[in-house]
């Protein structure tokens, strides 16, 4: 690969904290896209295994989120490099607010449409222990409401998520301006850490 070039180097770093919560959210959330594409191909007690998880998986990132949230709001990010078009910081910033919209939003919708379809009842942590539902009666059509909302959100996530990498990409193999290693763990050694 080619090097970041030098005078581009006052790039700075995430904090570990930051990008470890980043990298475990972004893989139970592409896990979770999986996971609900598989059980609507499989039989019922199959896809409603699958969907267990599912819940569970998305109530994990749900927490992970108010977490990143809260860290977010807690330690300022590190600033663009010097090269980054005011029209790429508007972008990016829209990005990850609206990420952060998402990844709270999402599990919240799930967990509806599951206390619609359910009649409100708990959902199954990993078997370890029982997570209250919203209180609401059984009804299908509600279920239904939620569940394609809960799906809209999904797939306007994987919409960003291809924005948020062609750009992190773009900095990369074209900008060469070592934006990319903001939110990699043990990127370029000489970019702080």
């Amino acid at each position: 690969m080619d090097s970041i070039d030098p005078a581009r180097r006052s790039v700075t770093r995430y904090t570990r904290v930051a990008q470890t919560l980043h990298w475990i959210i972004a893989a139970l959330i592409v896990l979770n896209i999986a996971a609900a594409l598989v059980a609507n191909s499989e039989d019922d007690a199959t896809a409603t295994a699958i969907m267990t998880k599912h819940l569970a998986i998305g109530l994990t990132v749900l927490a992970l989120s108010v977490v990143r949230l809260a860290w977010r709001l807690t330690h300022r990010p590190p600033p663009f490099a010097p090269t980054v078009k005011p029209w790429e910081r508007a972008l990016a910033h829209f990005v990850h607010w609206s990420f952060y919209a998402i990844i709270i939003g999402l599990p919240l919708l799930g967990l509806a449409a599951h206390s619609a379809f359910s009649g409100g009842k708990p959902v199954s942590y990993f078997g370890l222990f029982k997570i209250p539902a919203f209180p609401m009666a059984a009804n299908r059509d509600n279920g239904e409401f939620w569940g394609e909302l809960h799906g809209t959100v999904a797939w306007t996530a994987v919409g960003l998520l291809v924005v948020h990498v062609a750009g992190a990409l773009k900095h990369h193999w074209f900008d060469r301006d070592g934006e990319l290693w903001r939110m990699i763990p043990r990127g370029e050694s000489d970019l702080s850490a």
